[in-house]
């Protein structure tokens, strides 16, 4: 946990827009040093100049944290400007949807590479510079934030590979939160599992690169109804990527685990961890909203 953020550094994936925005603001307000990271770079840009204009130190660098080359160049970058970072949120996601057998090989490719590589680069390039940081400083303190989602703890249709990938950060970080208590009392991990939050991970594919689009290929009806029921229920979320971002800090100040946007939802966590111990065939994720279910069934099978 960290009980003092002033003049300790964020590294923060995603910084240009969403939750990696919305902490960028909070730990400036803190006097934090912040290095932000994003793979736009005109909402890289925009942040940027927003957080130096409210007195924060900003180092900021374009990153696709996929290419682990490009993340380990961002951790050169960040023990030069600033030393060890006390606070990294590996929070760069992409969302896709569709029936998990439409998915193509480079919608895996793209997916997995953000969202689960991503993770997995920020966690093995930071966390060595951080651990040492507390061998030579017994006052250091440091924290590892990772963004999953309530899909690594569910499991909704047509989303398959959001899951999949969600499902992983919730596995590494609860991994590394083990991992990191066997070798240290001063760096400690928690995962975030928003629910729907108005953010832009909906409009995920304006920065999709060209390798992982096959030419000529079109979205399939169950991806074009994903996209579609992904964008109203994200707009229409009722917590704000604001109210979120504080719910990180409170969670690093205390040092808790499991970060949720949408506590109630934890009831449908519930009935799946139900249905695994009692070997109960998977329930009915619409059983709370059958109305969803039923709009969801009568698009998938509609005559086209």
């Amino acid at each position: 946990m960290i009980t003092d953020f002033k003049n300790k550094t964020a590294v923060l994936t995603g910084a240009g827009s969403g939750f990696g925005l919305e902490c960028a603001r909070i730990g400036a307000r803190l006097g934090m040093n912040l290095v932000l990271a994003d793979v736009q770079q005109d909402a890289l840009d925009q942040a940027a100049a927003e957080l130096q204009a409210a007195g924060a130190p900003v180092l900021a660098v374009k990153v696709d944290v996929s290419r682990a080359s490009e993340v380990e160049a961002l951790g050169r970058a960040v023990q030069q400007r600033f030393g060890a970072p006390h606070l990294v949120f590996n929070n760069a996601g992409v969302g896709a949807g569709g029936l998990i057998w439409e998915n193509s090989a480079q919608d895996w490719d793209w997916v997995l590479g953000v969202n689960l590589m991503g993770v997995v680069h920020g966690v093995r390039v930071f966390t060595p510079m951080m651990l040492e940081a507390a061998k030579t400083d017994p006052s250091y303190q440091g924290h590892i934030v990772n963004t999953a989602s309530m899909a690594g703890l569910l499991n909704a249709p047509n989303m398959g590979v959001y899951n999949a990938s969600k499902h992983a950060v919730v596995s590494i970080s609860e991994t590394l939160y083990q991992d990191l208590a066997l070798v240290t009392d001063q760096i400690s991990a928690s995962v975030l599992c928003p629910f729907f939050v108005p953010t832009g991970i909906s409009q995920s594919q304006r920065n999709r690169p060209q390798e992982f689009t096959t030419r000529g290929s079109q979205p399939t009806r169950s991806q074009l109804i994903g996209q579609a029921m992904s964008d109203k229920a994200v707009s229409s979320g009722k917590v704000s990527a604001a109210e979120v971002a504080q719910k990180v800090f409170d969670a690093v100040a205390a040092g808790q685990f499991y970060i949720y946007s949408h506590p109630k939802a934890i009831g449908s966590v519930q009935t799946r961890l139900e249905d695994i111990m009692l070997a109960r065939n998977p329930t009915d994720p619409f059983s709370q909203k059958p109305e969803l279910g039923l709009e969801l069934k009568r698009a998938l099978r509609a005559v086209s």
